[in-house]
């Protein structure tokens, strides 16, 4: 009950973080239009007066709720993972604990015991199956972005790749999770130069399989985006 209870909670997290994302990705749209002010860019000219084509009351509001919305973010995330412990586990006592007594006459093979089908198939990490515990538990572990893309430029190989502002990094190559990912997404795009890299990312709440190549390109870098650690 407590799992289930656990579970129905994640889900409604995983919900809640996906409106989040939504209108924080509205915002980033707003904010990065062709000739807009960006998420810090200077609210005022080279002259130091404040900037006559923008709405700078509009700017501030946007991105002060901007910020809101990336705390909540980080707050709905943290719960998310602290429930995935407990889910996993939840997961590993549940297999650990000793089989119950099925019945079976004396000396018959208990190899089909229901505890192997509890482990999923590989197949299982790219489908979602509502109606079984642990691939939900497997879905709901695969699926945390680690980082947002919340700048790219136009034509850049990241951009001619396919990645798009608001995508989430669930994996980027060998980059998964764990400490100093902006040093480690930095390392992997300059150690894979020229190779193609196989990315993750969650679009809108849908999981989405890339392939980017970092390379150098007329502007900065080899990917041409930024990544805002989540």
């Amino acid at each position: 009950m407590v799992a289930t209870n656990v579970k129905s909670e994640t889900m409604a997290l995983m919900d809640k973080r996906s409106a989040l994302e939504a209108e924080m990705n509205a915002i980033i749209d707003r904010l990065c239009q062709p000739g807009g002010p960006g998420l810090s860019g200077n609210l005022v000219d080279s002259e130091g007066f404040p900037r006559s084509d923008i709405d700078i009351p509009v700017v501030r509001a946007e991105r002060h709720r901007l910020s809101e919305l990336r705390n909540d973010h980080k707050v709905t995330t943290e719960k998310i993972d602290q429930n995935i412990q407990i889910l996993h586990s939840s997961r590993l006592t549940s297999r650990s604990s000793p089989p119950k007594e099925s019945g079976n006459p004396e000396g018959s093979n208990n190899q089909n015991s229901p505890v192997v089908s509890d482990v999923p198939s590989a197949s299982s990490h790219n489908v979602v199956l509502r109606d079984s515990s642990s691939d939900m538990d497997v879905d709901v572990m695969a699926s945390i972005p680690f980082a947002m893309v919340d700048e790219i430029a136009d034509a850049s190989p990241a951009a001619e790749d396919g990645l798009q502002l608001g995508d989430q990094i669930v994996k980027f190559g060998n980059v998964e999770a764990g400490e100093n990912l902006l040093q480690r997404l930095a390392s992997e795009a300059q150690t894979n130069q020229g190779c193609a890299i196989p990315v993750v990312i969650m679009r809108q709440g849908a999981p989405i399989n890339l392939t980017v190549t970092p390379r150098t390109w007329q502007g900065r870098g080899l990917l041409g985006c930024h990544f805002r650690i989540l």
